[in-house]
């Protein structure tokens, strides 16, 4: 989950640039400002905090939040409905959320 400043064209690039980020890593957008990926353990989700770490823009708000699927599967849609995205979850074991 993140939300980055985009006052400035520098902000909007640097936006930019960790929205590629993401999705080149696999990541996709479940809402905006907050994407997805599925991990097979806990290990490789560690692994992706620390590359989301190393490529954090200078400035904004950036957190991560690690669940099973099961945890995933536990989650209410209060308005809207599911999306394609939540078909990829599948039998994966773990998810973070950026």
């Amino acid at each position: 989950m993140f939300d980055l400043p985009t006052n400035t064209s520098n902000d909007i690039r640097n936006y930019n640039n960790f929205r590629k980020f993401l999705i080149k890593n696999g990541y996709f957008m479940l809402q905006f400002s907050i994407y997805v990926k599925i991990c097979t353990n806990k290990d490789s989700a560690d692994l992706q905090v620390n590359k989301i770490i190393k490529h954090k823009p200078p400035q904004g708000f950036i957190r991560t939040l690690i669940l099973t699927e099961k945890q995933y599967e536990s989650m209410t849609i209060i308005s809207g409905s599911s999306s394609k995205q939540d078909e990829k979850i599948g039998n994966k074991k773990f998810i973070i959320f950026d």
